[in-house]
């Protein structure tokens, strides 16, 4: 059997990585690349970490608005299905590349398999939760990271081909710490010590499409007068220039890190800022408070369980997180065993084998 998997974007990447390679243990692959992500820090080092086999297509899409993006990742990757004609093609969670594959194979009828489905910040206007929500309508089998992912299909009608696996992060992270803690040298290189900084990153539109939150989030980061470290995305580079926001002395910006590097930033800083889902997981899985600048999180596990806490733009609530945030509560077993890459490859050798 051949599977046909979509990645463009760096949190696609990481999960990729350990279902690859199970996947090649058992079936042909052929890993598409759509260059939603093509910076060297925010693609290539990510395939030679994670050991992810080289793209045998990249698309080189590049940055675009939503619809010229994803359109022509739609053209694109209608042509390399029509010319390799796979039994299935996988998809990883919710950016435009995440569509545009389902979209091509759907059209096609070829089968859709969506690795991180279920997912609902039930916020329409971020795009991600048209991606998701879209592409989970015309999955064929749908892979859930947790019960609550489960139950947000069944309340949408989607009941066939919903499975609870457990989530691939997860099995990423207990891969690939011990790994970290010998290659990466990022504290050394940074000069940080264990616990004595604030981990941050920013990338959201609903952060950075916005002066005025963007400015409150950088006026609570430096009024904390702790030590901030905050790898920067290309485009919220952008945006502080655009605004003109001046960056507290406390801040270090450095530029985005491999995941490894980023691994260790996160076990060994005191706390955690970030309005993205993967790292609000990454954070729960090291035992590391997090603070969610956003309004609503998809991973409403980590918020119940007193390991994480919304405070979307507000300068006064992301200060006092800052300064009085800690866990109040037991962490618990949401996303698996550390084995969902083995269960996904197997629930495809048993329903799509032919």
């Amino acid at each position: 059997m051949k599977i046909l998997t979509v990645i463009g974007a760096r949190p696609q990447f990481i999960k990729a990585a350990p279902v690859s390679r199970e996947i090649r243990k058992h079936f042909k692959e052929i890993i598409v690349h759509t260059g939603q992500h093509y910076d060297e820090n925010m693609s290539n080092i990510f395939f030679e970490e994670l050991n992810i086999p080289k793209p045998d297509y990249n698309l080189n899409v590049g940055s675009g608005k939503h619809g010229e993006q994803t359109g022509n990742m739609l053209i694109k990757i209608e042509e390399v299905i029509l010319k390799e004609k796979p039994d299935a093609v996988l998809v990883y969670g919710d950016t435009n590349s995440t569509l545009a594959g389902a979209l091509a194979a759907s059209k096609l009828l070829i089968p859709v398999i969506h690795v991180e489905a279920g997912l609902r910040s039930f916020n329409k206007a971020m795009p991600e939760e048209q991606n998701r929500v879209l592409t989970d309508h015309i999955s064929d089998l749908l892979f859930c990271p947790t019960e609550t992912a489960v139950k947000n299909l069944k309340s949408e009608g989607i009941e066939k081909g919903v499975y609870n696996v457990g989530d691939v992060m997860f099995d990423s992270i207990l891969y690939n710490i011990e790994i970290a803690k010998k290659k990466s040298n990022i504290l050394e290189r940074l000069g940080l010590k264990e616990k004595e900084y604030i981990l941050v990153t920013i990338h959201r539109a609903e952060n950075t499409n916005y002066k005025e939150k963007l400015i409150n989030i950088f006026n609570a980061l430096k009024d904390s007068n702790e030590k901030i470290v905050l790898p920067l995305h290309p485009r919220t580079r952008k945006f502080i220039n655009d605004y003109g926001i001046e960056v507290g002395q406390n801040i270090e910006i450095i530029e985005p890190v491999g995941y490894l590097d980023m691994i260790m930033l996160e076990l060994s800083a005191k706390k955690i800022l970030t309005d993205s889902g993967g790292v609000q997981k990454e954070s729960y899985f090291l035992d590391v408070p997090c603070i969610t600048m956003r309004e609503e999180t998809e991973w409403i596990e980590t918020v119940e369980d007193g390991w994480n806490v919304l405070v979307g733009s507000d300068y006064e609530a992301i200060l006092n997180a800052i300064r009085f945030f800690m866990p109040k509560g037991e962490k618990h077993d949401y996303f698996g065993n550390g084995h969902s890459s083995e269960r996904i490859v197997e629930i495809i050798n048993r329903t799509l084998q032919k």
